[in-house]
């Protein structure tokens, strides 16, 4: 899981979000995102470019997390529905795997909106194809 962390952290995008790992197992993945104005439009509500970022990543970091070694993948397909305004102190989004293949995972994730008390509200869900690529073959 190591390795998936440190691709995953590595990417600009993730940089910009602040995304950290909650936790990264085989086949589901948490991270967190903190609620900064430079990701909302307006004070304190979460954009929906930032709400559907948080998700892809967990759900394709999940999806990851099932490769073999030498393998990466990358979003192909992905519909976020929102159900609630994201805001608070900052969004957990919780990915899972759906189904696994060789060629495309099929993967989804919940995105809650977390206050500062700690109290999770659902903001968003997601169902995403994440095509797995083998490095390992030039």
């Amino acid at each position: 899981m190591q390795a998936l962390k440190a691709v995953v952290l590595a990417m600009p995008m993730a940089q910009t979000l602040g995304l950290e790992f909650i936790r990264a197992d085989p086949g589901a993945v948490e991270i967190a995102i903190p609620v900064k104005d430079s990701l909302c439009h307006r004070h304190g509500k979460l954009q929906a470019t930032a709400v559907f970022a948080a998700a892809d990543f967990a759900a394709v970091a999940a999806a990851g997390s099932v490769l073999p070694p030498g393998w990466v993948n990358a979003t192909v397909d992905a519909t976020l529905k929102l159900v609630a305004p994201a805001r608070g102190a900052s969004l957990r989004a919780r990915g899972r795997v759906v189904h696994a293949a060789r060629l495309l995972t099929v993967c989804a994730a919940d995105v809650f909106a977390v206050d500062a008390s700690g109290t999770e509200t659902l903001c968003a869900t997601l169902l995403a194809t994440a095509r797995n690529i083998d490095m390992t073959r030039g």
